[in-house]
């Protein structure tokens, strides 16, 4: 028998306890030995959980129970759990988790002291939710050079996004409508302001960059707070969606990561991932491109994906069999985010001059938007390679006629 203990037991604790409850059957067959939950830690107590009885305030009834080997960390943040978490690795506790932000801030520590004790630190469900992404990078796709990942990776931000396109929301009332159905905290600024996908596209872009830190504090971010309804209209007349997309490149022109809106013309397959859905597109050299598609949050969904990580974890007892060792690099990982170069729909007041657009933005490629909405201006940037984002801040900071700017995904 297996025993693994829970910490946390909010809405991704409640679901790892029941998935396991559902498929015990299923599970012990494949482990060849059943698994279960021995203890939950919490401060809280569940009277009419049918877990009640598991549920423990006393920390020494996991950290010093030797038949505990795999402990779950599903308490979020980066203070609690973070403690938790070094004090189950240091006693050779395997840790499994979906806390997104725990594993970009402290991931290279926390895989290192792993290492250290012949234990795991896996984070399967801290990207992507029930989307099977940090194993398919670490294993199936290991052949690869990573040339980029592109992903939706933010279920709030989607589900306000496909509001606004479809219904006609502002963004205020798509928020609301957010909350109302338990899609968005009653705090969203981590979400909306880009900074979960930004701790996501941290992870995958360490693990593209074979375990050279990529720390998301450093990475240029724009969330969708400025994205309105007028911009719907154009995106709509441009047969495009706009996503905010986490982007990791790995080119020619170097090494880039960053969180953005973006028009994505309908015809690419992220296009087709509304509401709460997440989509992840990773192009390796060998490979081409792969798609990873699914709900990216949820209980049962993010629960799915940390009990195949404790599934995982039982197989490797004591050796870490798939995860790329992190370090923190003495050289920049990443160039510079002024040097991308981009492509961009910049919407104008229409007492915008063409001469006040052309010394703002010289000798860069400019054409006239397929649709203008009445009193604006409508261009398209960058369509020649001419643009980056150096040029753009520059070209911005001289006009005072901006309405908006939103950059386009190319294929």
């Amino acid at each position: 028998m297996k025993s693994i203990a829970i910490l946390g037991f909010g809405v991704v604790g409640c679901g790892v306890a029941e998935v396991i409850e559902m498929n015990k059957e299923r599970i012990a067959k494949r482990l060849g030995e059943e698994l279960r939950v021995k203890k939950i830690l919490d401060i809280r107590e569940f009277p009419e959980s049918p877990f009640a009885a598991l549920v423990t305030t006393k920390q020494e009834e996991v950290f010093d129970d030797p038949e505990i080997s795999i402990v779950v960390e599903t308490i979020g943040g980066a203070r609690v759990a973070y403690e938790y978490t070094k004090r189950a690795l240091s006693a050779g506790k395997t840790v499994v988790t979906s806390n997104k932000e725990l594993v970009s801030t402290h991931g290279v520590e926390l895989v290192s002291l792993a290492r250290q004790n012949n234990c795991n630190y896996i984070f399967e469900a801290s990207v992507g939710g029930g989307i099977p992404i940090i194993r398919p990078l670490h294993r199936c796709l290991a052949a690869n050079k990573i040339e980029r990942i592109v992903g939706i990776v933010n279920g709030t931000t989607n589900y306000i996004l496909t509001q606004m396109a479809e219904n006609g929301s502002d963004f205020d009332t798509a928020l609301k409508e957010a909350q109302a159905m338990g899609y968005a905290e009653a705090n969203p600024t981590a979400d909306v302001d880009g900074i979960d996908a930004q701790r996501k596209i941290s992870i995958l872009s360490t693990i593209a960059m074979d375990g050279a830190y990529v720390d998301p504090t450093k990475l240029f971010t724009v969330g969708i707070t400025a994205i309105t309804t007028k911009d719907m209209e154009y995106a709509k007349e441009m047969d495009a969606s706009i996503k905010l997309l986490a982007v990791f490149e790995n080119g020619e022109d170097g090494s880039f990561a960053y969180v953005a809106p973006h028009l994505v013309s309908k015809e690419h397959p992220l296009a087709c991932a509304n509401g709460v859905f997440n989509a992840i597109m990773v192009t390796g050299n060998a490979v081409g491109d792969a798609m990873f598609y699914g709900q990216g949050a949820g209980k049962l969904a993010t629960a799915s994906a940390v009990v195949g990580d404790i599934m995982d974890a039982a197989d490797h007892k004591t050796r870490n069999a798939h995860i790329t060792e992190w370090y923190e690099s003495d050289k920049p990982v990443l160039n510079p985010i002024e040097e991308h170069r981009i492509s961009v729909l910049l919407r104008l007041s229409d007492s915008c001059s063409d001469e006040d657009l052309e010394k703002a933005f010289p000798e860069i490629s400019c054409q006239p938007c397929v649709y203008e909405a009445e009193g604006e201006k409508a261009v398209i940037l960058g369509k020649d390679g001419d643009l980056n984002e150096a040029k753009l801040a520059v070209g911005l900071e001289s006009l005072d006629c901006v309405l908006n700017v939103i950059r386009i995904f190319s294929c």
